[in-house]
């Protein structure tokens, strides 16, 4: 459940290192350990952040959104909410997720001030794409980690950090992704890179983690990039102003808060 996708996301996650030392580390995980290991990485109870995100279109045009995160593991579910507070023709719109132990799926909102409601995601809706970026809700979500079957392909190297290369496929042949691909620092346990592919088994998108650093003593990435190869539209991520275990109350996760904003 702790593998934040992103936005909280996030989210982000050539290759040259081969041999018997390789062979030696594949032996040491399977691909499930990987990913579980990315799951319960330690990310404290709580996290509050500023982020930025811009999104870049093929002919390097930008846009430019601003927002507060808070998120908050409260055992059975962890919670989740960001709100946009610029630029201002969608300030005040804000996105919820409240993500389950087990295999119940995501619950998400979204709040639209210029509609004056909260719209529910519906499971048909979660392959939409979130505010124009290059994420889908489900995306934003967190999958559990046996909704698929994960194979360790090979070690390799990557950015100058020793990697696990996961391959997990759906267990559902109907999932948005046929496949995604993550390459996993040994030992920090953070997705350094992610390949998604869409249904026809073509590279859809790839998020890569630019800068990570520890704060509070919990590694945390800072500057990640969703970038959609079909489309050459990308989305870039940066967190800022990042507090762990500040005591968030547990209100700031309703659909009130959701319409009276931060």
């Amino acid at each position: 459940m702790k593998f934040t996708k992103i936005l909280t996301v996030f989210f982000a996650l050539t290759l040259i290192f081969t041999g018997i030392s390789s062979e030696v580390m594949a032996e040491d995980l399977s691909g499930r350990e990987v990913i579980q290991n990315v799951y319960e990485r330690e990310e404290g109870e709580s996290r509050e952040a500023e982020m930025n995100m811009v999104l870049i279109n093929k002919h390097g045009d930008k846009r430019v959104r601003d927002l507060k995160q808070f998120n908050k593991d409260f055992g059975d579910v962890e919670k989740k909410i960001m709100f946009f507070t610029g630029p201002q023709d969608i300030r005040g719109t804000s996105f919820m997720n409240w993500s389950y132990e087990g295999n119940k799926e995501d619950d998400q909102w979204i709040y639209l001030p210029a509609l004056g409601k909260i719209k529910r995601i519906s499971s048909d809706s979660k392959g939409d794409y979130f505010m124009g970026s290059d994420f889908t809700y489900d995306d934003l979500g967190e999958r559990n980690i046996d909704a698929d079957n994960h194979k360790l392909l090979r070690t390799d190297t990557l950015d100058g950090e020793e990697v696990y290369v996961v391959e997990s496929i759906p267990k559902d042949e109907d999932y948005m992704y046929s496949k995604t691909i993550t390459w996993v620092i040994k030992d920090k346990w953070i997705g350094l890179k992610k390949e998604f592919y869409d249904r026809s088994g073509e590279h859809l998108k790839t998020l890569k983690v630019n800068e990570y650093k520890k704060i509070d003593g919990i590694i945390t990435v800072t500057e990640s990039e969703m970038h959609n190869i079909q489309k050459d539209h990308k989305t870039q991520l940066k967190l800022d102003e990042v507090k762990y275990n500040s005591g968030i109350d547990e209100n700031t996760f309703s659909e009130r808060q959701m319409k009276m904003g931060i």
